[in-house]
């Protein structure tokens, strides 16, 4: 159970004090997968590094099972956008980075190395370098060393954001199979409604900044889903009417600090 409580977040720039996040309250189930869906800037990538613990907050708290995040922990992995993958290491040995950190014994960090390629699909390039996959193979390579330290939460900070679309679909579609057989709590950080109402148990739409929760979207559907479903469409047209709110909100927040500069 991770629990968001009254979480914000204020950074002090040349340009004066910024409140990113203000009051953020909600509770995230083991094994849910959630999604963050919000403008450009409105702290959703904040709030999960805060749950990640990389940095805190600057009042409230997060609790995980009733215990206060102070840091970084085993019981949490982060999969970024751009994979940062070690290039001068083998597939297998980014894999297995986060066992060598923690004294795994070798031969148990290629056992379980070998056993993570294999479930996402790359069992036979244990031996190759990042330069040899392409986009989509980086970002399960990713996926592979977040779970091979067997986190309970796994936080994706827009993970195919930068892969094209055909490669963005597989890539949801097998993130949903890793996530249906291990059944980690995941929070993913989204500017995609077709990417959240694919993926989501819940939507958290956040407001222009400072982000707040504008509200809470359950998507109560079977999956694999169908986006041309009328109760699919029904959520969307709701996700888009909330979204384009704060999009226009974000983009006048912009207009006037630009016209102050």
């Amino acid at each position: 159970m991770v629990v968001i409580d009254h979480v914000e977040k204020r950074y002090d720039t040349d340009g004066g004090d910024v409140l990113a996040l203000q009051d953020i309250r909600t509770t995230i189930g083991e094994a849910e997968f959630v999604c963050l869906l919000g403008p450009s800037g409105c702290g959703k990538s904040t709030l999960l590094r805060i749950v990640a613990g990389l940095i805190p907050a600057t009042a409230g708290r997060v609790l995980i099972d009733s215990k206060a995040v102070e840091g970084c922990g085993p019981d949490r992995a982060f999969v970024f956008q751009d994979y940062a993958l070690f290039p001068w290491m083998t597939v297998e040995d980014n894999v297995s980075f986060g066992l060598a950190a923690r004294g795994v014994p070798a031969d148990e960090q290629r056992r379980k190395a070998s056993e993570l390629l294999k479930v996402v699909g790359l069992g036979d390039f244990a031996g190759k370098y990042p330069h040899h996959l392409s986009g989509g193979m980086k970002q399960r390579v990713s996926i592979a060393r977040a779970l091979v330290v067997e986190p309970r939460i796994l936080l994706m900070d827009e993970p195919f954001g930068a892969l094209d679309a055909q490669t963005r679909s597989v890539m949801q579609e097998e993130l949903l199979r890793i996530w249906l057989y291990y059944k980690k709590t995941v929070i993913f950080v989204t500017h995609s409604i077709s990417e959240a109402l694919l993926l989501a148990d819940r939507v958290i739409v956040m407001t222009a900044r400072p982000g707040r929760v504008k509200s809470e979207i359950r998507i109560d559907l079977p999956r694999p889903r169908d986006e041309s479903e009328p109760r699919m469409i029904d959520l969307r047209r709701r996700m888009l009417g909330e979204l384009s709110v704060e999009i226009a909100r974000s983009m006048q927040q912009e207009t006037e600090a630009a016209s102050h500069a």
